[in-house]
């Protein structure tokens, strides 16, 4: 890609969690305040950039890099946790995020959340 959207509209937030969670998972809210990686077929909040003990700073907004199980097309997508650590298109009958999908690989995607 000869563009680059790192940066654009970054919005990260602070949330308790009660377990370590990898920069880069996704992630759902457990409780008030509180939350967890994501379980596969999950809707996600957004994705675990930094963790501090018992915290953990998550995206909520802006351009994203994530792991990426199957194809996504570049686009508006629905998404979903895969479960280990990354996302995958949600199906028909799935609840996922809205995103757009700015570039699309096989091992990784460039989102806007």
């Amino acid at each position: 890609m000869n563009v680059s959207f790192a940066g654009f509209g970054e919005n990260i937030a602070t949330f308790e969690t009660a377990a370590a969670i990898p920069a880069g998972t996704p992630v759902k809210m457990s409780a008030n305040g509180t939350v967890a990686a994501c379980a596969a077929g999950d809707a996600f909040i957004g994705i675990a950039v930094s963790q501090r003990g018992d915290f953990v700073g998550v995206q909520l907004k802006g351009y994203r890099n994530a792991a990426v199980t199957g194809s996504v097309p570049v686009g508006w997508a629905q998404l979903v946790a895969d479960g280990s650590g990354g996302v995958k298109a949600a199906g028909e009958d799935a609840a996922g995020v809205s995103v757009l999908v700015v570039s699309a690989g096989t091992a990784e995607i460039g989102m806007i959340l």
